[in-house]
């Protein structure tokens, strides 16, 4: 189908341009470091996307991306591979050194286990693990919630300064967590839209705000009061709530309008 292509394409798209990069050279003095860590990020990336699908799917009244929700978490572990196989390579292939870096560097554990949880759901992602695992196989992919907070938690701690991007990631998962805690009526409603878009801004803020308290040196108040003005760009809240905005004017336009112009 057209949009299986589509996100084909375009879930390899990053790893076509971090390849067209290292061939021209443009991942600067450290290449190997600099490919780590885009792969880590599409990996992040890509889970998350997969995770909003089907809240998507839902309140956009649009049940066709749920065909795609599979090859978008399966691109996800294979981005998350990239990321371990390149930090072995960056390591000299040195497997005992990496292993025991994993054991013993806090961050790097929970990269290990985020992982191991990524390929266990990727390789019962068939259609004949579906069918052999039954009602055991929803179970099984509900640890999805849980690899999408370690994995958040890995990019925060490596991070460390500037986690503008973290703080947003975690901010869209505030998101799509809240909605499957909804009930199920609740979810197939689009003005549900709504108290997440204000839960998940709020959240963003708070997030930030704890991470600049106990982890870092800065001042978390100036950065809070930073989010009330857009004069040094847009802040991880700002983008939260925009992306919150959009969804629930698509889903109102979706559910109201469009049924009238047809």
């Amino acid at each position: 189908m057209p949009i299986k292509a589509v996100v084909l394409f375009l879930v390899c798209l990053p790893a076509l341009v971090l390849a067209y990069w290292a061939i021209t050279r443009m991942l600067g003095g450290r290449p190997v470091m600099e490919a780590i860590y885009h792969s880590g990020l599409w990996a992040i990336r890509l889970l998350t996307i997969s995770l909003a699908i089907t809240p998507l799917a839902a309140v956009l009244a649009l049940p066709r991306l749920l065909l795609v929700r599979r090859m978008v978490g399966v691109a996800a572990m294979a981005y998350a591979l990239l990321h371990l196989s390149l930090y072995v390579i960056d390591e000299n292939f040195r497997l005992g050194f990496v292993a025991s870096e994993i054991l013993h560097r806090f961050y790097l554990t929970i990269g290990f286990v985020t992982l191991l949880g990524l390929v266990t759901l990727g390789a019962t992602s068939t259609d004949a693990a579906l069918r052999r695992l039954g009602a055991n196989w929803k179970r099984l992919h509900r640890l999805a919630y849980g690899l999408i907070l370690l994995a958040a938690l890995h990019y925060f701690l490596q991070t460390k300064a500037n986690v503008s991007e973290a703080v947003m990631l975690t901010g869209f998962v505030v998101w799509l967590l809240a909605w499957r805690a909804a009930p199920a009526g609740a979810q197939r409603s689009a003005w549900i839209a709504a108290p997440l878009l204000v839960l998940a801004t709020a959240a963003t803020m708070a997030i930030e705000f704890a991470w600049y308290a106990t982890m870092t040196r800065i001042d978390p108040w100036r950065v809070l009061a930073v989010n009330e003005t857009l004069r040094y760009g847009l802040r991880p809240a700002h983008i939260v709530a925009l992306a919150g905005a959009a969804v629930l004017a698509l889903a109102l336009t979706r559910r109201h309008l469009l049924p009238r112009l047809v």
